[in-house]
């Protein structure tokens, strides 16, 4: 039969989504995000996984772009729920995402790039300076949003032929509202240029952040108003979306509004700047966008441990990132019960050829010791690992190590 594999893939795929297993995963991530933890949900994502292809698992078979990412959503999901002993939950469907057409912000990133694998996106990156001064300001333009629903349909018949009769098949629009403007000034203008201006141009430096953080408003807008927005987002950044609190209790099954989703912020790149600058320039601009959502999650590599505070000021805050530069200890007094500590260990600890079992015990310990001091709901996320030194055991057993402690936390 054509797409043999793919229906494969489907069937089981679909199996272990209808599975008891998947529901109970499913209410242990819901009871951490409602700050009610079971324990700690465990959760691996931004794997290098073409030094991972164990036995063709992940080898591909279709040829025809919409089947092949169908297929590649299938591979990847099946490989983590048989190779990692995580808490991944699968959604009882294939996603069909709505086809979105942004015009953009009227520049693009201009570069020079330094790579050593081309199979790896994680590349050296020497940014050029596009936004120096008010006259360029000029150049950043409010996109135009549009729905192709002709494409999106298209899809969706597609997936429907193929394997309809096996798998629900559902149309999903946007699950979650990202906001990393310093992550896309750091790309237009390279990380040196920004942080100089933070101290002799701070004028100048508002100027540039309320404009991005306008355009966001007006994608904000557009999104909700062309009802792009879906409450069955997969995962929130590679964290447990799921959640008791949303949608709102003003949803009323039709049009979702940003009050029913998420938003999530960041400010990588303030991991080396003062409390102050960091409240100035992020977060105060946060209140904005991510803060007019019905729940907001801030961070991600950058190191919070001591800006809790100051993350706090977000208007309807639930979830905080504590990366490995962070002391977890000081994060988790100061999150307590309010929030949850959204843990991400060390993935410098996957790139060896052999793993350190006692360093991850270490670390997880840790980790979740802090949490259990100071009653914190916590998850725990590998993720960036850019390499696992073409040894993909480390990760399958990082996960069995960690998962052992997370189940067995009391």
């Amino acid at each position: 039969m054509k797409h043999e594999t793919l229906r494969a893939l489907a069937r089981d795929y679909y199996e272990i989504a209808m599975g008891e297993e998947n529901q109970q995963r499913a209410a242990l991530h819901r009871a951490v995000n409602d700050l009610h933890m079971v324990r700690p949900v465990l959760l691996i994502d931004e794997l290098p996984l073409y030094e991972m292809n164990v036995d063709n698992e992940l080898t591909m078979t279709e040829t025809d772009p919409v089947l092949r990412e169908a297929e590649w959503f299938l591979r990847v999901r099946l490989y983590l729920r048989r190779h990692f002993a995580s808490d991944l939950v699968l959604k009882p469907f294939l996603p069909v995402g709505k086809v979105v057409r942004n015009t953009g912000v009227g520049i693009g990133v201009e570069e020079n790039t330094l790579a050593t694998d081309a199979r790896n996106h994680i590349i050296s990156h020497d940014y050029h300076d596009q936004l120096a001064t008010d006259a360029d300001l000029e150049k950043l333009q409010t996109p135009h949003i549009s729905y192709d629903k002709t494409e999106t349909l298209r899809k969706y018949q597609l997936l429907g032929d193929v394997l309809g009769d096996i798998i629900p098949i559902r149309i999903t629009g946007i699950g979650y509202f990202g906001v990393t403007t310093w992550d896309d000034i750091a790309r237009y203008r390279g990380v040196e240029n920004l942080l100089v201006d933070l101290a002799d141009r701070p004028d100048f430096t508002h100027r540039l952040v309320d404009r991005l953080t306008a355009i966001k408003e007006s994608e904000l807008a557009q999104y909700e108003a062309l009802g792009l927005f879906d409450t069955e987002g997969e995962t929130l950044h590679c964290t447990p979306i799921l959640t008791s609190d949303l949608p709102s209790q003003e949803y009323d099954g039709t049009q979702v509004t940003r009050k029913d989703i998420w938003g999530r912020g960041a400010a990588q790149i303030f991991a080396s700047v003062s409390r102050d600058m960091h409240d100035e320039f992020d977060i105060q601009y946060m209140k904005r966008t991510i803060g007019t959502c019905g729940l907001s999650y801030y961070g991600c590599c950058e190191p919070l441990d001591r800006k809790i505070d100051l993350v706090a000021q977000i208007p309807n805050l639930r979830k905080i990132s504590v990366t490995p530069w962070a002391d977890v200890n000081i994060a988790a007094e100061a999150i307590g019960k309010k929030y949850v500590l959204s843990a991400k260990p060390n993935p410098a600890a996957l790139a060896s050829s052999t793993l350190d079992r006692d360093f991850v015990r270490r670390e997880i310990t840790g980790i979740l010791d802090a949490c259990k001091r100071y009653g914190c709901a916590c998850d725990i996320v590998l993720k960036d690992v850019s390499s696992c030194a073409g040894h993909p055991e480390n990760v399958f057993e990082w996960s069995r190590i960690a998962k052992e402690l997370v189940e067995n936390y009391d």
